[in-house]
C-alpha cells in the first residue's frame, strides 16, 4: 500500500521485525515453504505483452465515480455483478481511526450508490481497527466474462487486510478470510475463527514480507499449475525501507495457505528504496495470465500496469506505456489501485485517484463514454 515512509516508520519496522514478530506465538506449526518449479520457463513475449496491452489499455478518463465524504478516504475498487446489477466492494477511512469495507451498486458502472458496511471494525483482537476488504473467487476470463462471484463450500469469499492499530495502514497487517452466503446483503461477514490465514509474524514468513502484508488477490485454478485449486497473490512489506513486492501463496480449502516459492514473483526496483508493486488483480486473456497491480517510486509517482504469465509464477513485466497515471486535479498525486474488466466490448478501469479532492475512485475506460 502506499504511504510516504518517515523515520519513525523506518525505526517501528525494525523494532517489529527484531521483537514482537520473533516471540509471536503464531510462529509454530506452518508448512514448508513450497519451491518454484524447476526447468526453463515460458515466457511471454514482447509481441504479446504490446498485444494484451492494446487490449487493456484505457487512454479516456471518465472521471471520479464515487466521492469521499467530510473526512473520509475511499480506496481499493473491486467490482462484481450479481442478479443483473454491478456492485463496488470499496473500503472507507473516516478521521483516520482505519479501513472498513462498504459496498455500493449501478447499474450502468458510471453511476454509483453507497448501500452500507460489511466488513466492520473488529474492535478487538488482531484485526480490531482494520478491515480492508477484496472479492475472492472473481471471474477471471476476459472477452467472456459474467463477472459473477465463485463460491467454495457454498459460500462467496473475501480475503482483507486487518491490523490492531488505528491510522491509514498501520503495520503490521496481515491477511483474513471471511463469508456470507449473499454478497450483496448489507451485514457483516463472517471472519474465519482461524484468522489471520497469513501474517508477517508466523515461522514461515519470507524476507519480502517481514514487516507486513498487504491486498490479496485469489483466484481459482482449475487446472492446479501450482498443485492446489486456490492461488494467493499479495504483496508484502519489507525491512529496512519498506519496499513491497509480490508473492504467493496457495490453498486446497480456503482456510489453510502454504507460502510458494523463497520470494516475490514480482519486483520492481528504481532509485528509491521504497519502491512498490501491489495490489493485484488477475485475468486471462487467451492462454496468457494478466496482472493488473500498481507501481510507484521506481518510477514517478504511483500509476496502474500489469504482468503476463504462462504459469502463474514467471511473469514478464510491462515496460510500455502506463495503463493510467496522475493527468487530472482529482488524480494529479496518485492514479493506483486498479480495478479492470471488459463489459459489452469496453474496457473499465476503476483506481483510487489522490489529488484535490482527497483520495477518490476514478474510473478510465477504452472508450469515450462522457
Amino acid at each position: 500500500m502506499l504511504k510516504k515512509l518517515t523515520s519513525l516508520t523506518l525505526l517501528s519496522s525494525a523494532i517489529l521485525v527484531s521483537g514482537c514478530f520473533a516471540q509471536s506465538p503464531e510462529s509454530s506449526s506452518r508448512p514448508e515453504v513450497l519451491p518454484f518449479p524447476e526447468g526453463k520457463p515460458r515466457m511471454v513475449s514482447g509481441k504479446k505483452m504490446r498485444a494484451i496491452y492494446e487490449e487493456v489499455k484505457t487512454p479516456y478518463k471518465y472521471g471520479v465515480v464515487l466521492q469521499p465524504e467530510e473526512g473520509e478516504m475511499v480506496d481499493c475498487p473491486n467490482v462484481f455483478r450479481h442478479d443483473g446489477r454491478w456492485y463496488m466492494m470499496f473500503v472507507s477511512n473516516v478521521d483516520s481511526v482505519g479501513y472498513q469495507t462498504h459496498l455500493a451498486v449501478s447499474d450502468d458502472l458510471l453511476q454509483w450508490e453507497r448501500l452500507g458496511v460489511i466488513m466492520p471494525f473488529a474492535e478487538e483482537g488482531w484485526d480490531a481497527w482494520q478491515a480492508d476488504g477484496g472479492i475472492a473467487l472473481y471471474d477471471t476470463r476476459w472477452d467472456d466474462a459474467d463477472h459473477e462471484l465463485g463460491t467454495y463450500e457454498g459460500k462467496y469469499w473475501m480475503s482483507y487486510i486487518g491490523g490492531a492499530e488505528q491510522g491509514y495502514e498501520t503495520d503490521p497487517l496481515s491477511i483474513g478470510l471471511a463469508s456470507t452466503e449473499n454478497p450483496t446483503a448489507i451485514q457483516a461477514w463472517d471472519r474465519l475463527e482461524s484468522n489471520p490465514v497469513l501474517s508477517p509474524m508466523q515461522s514461515d514468513v519470507r524476507d519480502f514480507e517481514h514487516v507486513t502484508l498487504y491486498k490479496s488477490a485469489i483466484v481459482r485454478d482449475e487446472d492446479e499449475q501450482l498443485g492446489a485449486p486456490f492461488v494467493m497473490f499479495y504483496n508484502g512489506k519489507a525491512p529496512p525501507y519498506g519496499q513491497e513486492t509480490i508473492g504467493i501463496a496457495v490453498s486446497h480449502d480456503m482456510k489453510n495457505w502454504q507460502r510458494y516459492g523463497p520470494g516475490p514473483v514480482v519486483n520492481n526496483v528504481g532509485p528509491s528504496p521504497w519502491a512498490i508493486s501491489g495490489d493485484p488483480q488477475m485475468v486471462k486473456i487467451g492462454d496468457i495470465w494478466v496482472m493488473f497491480y500498481f507501481g510507484a517510486f521506481y518510477q514517478k509517482g504511483a500509476f496502474d500496469t500489469f504482468a503476463c504469465s504462462y504459469d502463474l509464477v514467471h511473469w514478464s513485466k510491462w515496460e510500455g506505456e502506463h495503463l493510467v497515471e496522475s493527468s487530472e486535479a482529482y488524480d494529479k498525486t496518485f492514479a493506483h489501485k486498479p480495478w479492470v474488466l471488459k463489459h459489452d466490448g469496453v474496457v473499465y478501469h476503476f483506481y483510487c485517484g489522490v489529488g484535490e479532492n482527497g483520495r477518490v475512485i476514478a474510473l478510465a475506460t477504452s472508450e469515450d463514454l462522457k
